[in-house]
């Protein structure tokens, strides 16, 4: 009988751990924040991040993941108004992600906020974006 109780207390016991566990495995544990670099002119890439935002938002819930793209360098032609992709760059901001634009890359490419996409935003530096990002507890992700 003692070897039973013994049993059933460490079942018990390791269910619990286990629930515990995997609670805290779970996409909707707690919420996510994740930043996206795009510094490349090629649509297929652009197309590439703009579906991680879908698919992340899908997987934790949209409510539970907090997600920006930051453009910088060459990549920051796909946030001006006659961008190829507009269309999905404005869906993607209804889906309540940020999409960044490099404030240094659009001086050294002599763009004016007019020259952009409308609701888009701007931070001062990029990279500085994306570090403070991550010294703030981001995940990175590369597009």
């Amino acid at each position: 009988m003692r070897h039973l109780s013994a049993f059933l207390t460490a079942l018990v016991l390791g269910c619990l751990v286990t629930g515990q566990a995997l609670a805290q495995a779970s996409p909707t544990a707690a919420k996510q924040r994740i930043v996206i670099q795009v510094s490349t002119p090629e649509t297929r890439i652009w197309g590439q991040a703009l579906n991680y935002v879908e698919n992340l938002q899908s997987l934790y819930g949209k409510d539970n993941v907090e997600i920006e793209i930051v453009a910088l360098g060459w990549g920051i032609g796909m946030l001006k108004f006659d961008s190829p992709l507009a269309t999905r760059v404005a869906d993607t901001l209804k889906r309540g992600a940020g999409l960044s634009a490099c404030e240094v890359t659009m001086s050294r490419q002599k763009l004016q906020k007019q020259d952009m996409l409308p609701d888009i935003g701007y931070v001062p530096a990029g990279l500085g974006q994306i570090i403070k990002r991550q010294r703030d507890g981001w995940s990175y992700i590369s597009g």
